[in-house]
């Protein structure tokens, strides 16, 4: 048997999939994610792709290797990672948009901590400040205020 063109010969066990492929998971649209799972988004988010060891030597408490892979493996799953083969070994990279998944994690924040009310987030955040608003910052705030009023929201 031979492989196909282009087909690395080293991925042994790794599916090669059709260009459209019919039968994809759907993706999560709450990223509801574990701690360990979120650390991992953090690292690859600000690195943009990285390999295992790569991870690991950002983790706090680093799991083994193989602990590392399958929660990877769960990720991707998930919709959450995607990989691709670079040389030798596999780099990950988020699957899902910084904005989407930053999105995602506010509004599990404030659903928790904040009883589901944007306002009471907004006013926390701005209590907390030690600093005054830019003139622009205020702008923005306000433009979203009103477009909220107006909505109904």
């Amino acid at each position: 048997m031979t492989a196909p063109a282009g087909a690395n010969i080293f991925a042994v066990r790794e599916k090669i999939r059709p260009a459209l492929e019919t039968t994809r998971m759907p993706r999560t649209t709450s990223l509801d994610l574990t701690r360990r799972e979120s650390q991992i988004m953090d690292i690859l988010y600000r690195r943009r792709r990285a390999s295992v060891e790569d991870i690991r030597a950002e983790l706090p408490d680093a799991p083994s290797p193989s602990s590392v892979r399958k929660l990877l493996e769960i990720m991707i799953e998930r919709g959450l990672l995607a990989r691709e083969y670079d040389g030798p070994r596999f780099v990950y990279f988020p699957a899902v948009r910084q904005e989407d998944a930053s999105r995602s994690a506010l509004r599990r924040l404030v659903r928790t901590f904040f009883d589901d009310s944007p306002g009471a987030a907004a006013a926390a955040l701005l209590g907390m400040s030690t600093s005054t608003l830019s003139p622009e910052e205020y702008k923005r705030l306000r433009a979203l205020l009103d477009r909220a009023r107006s909505q109904g929201a």
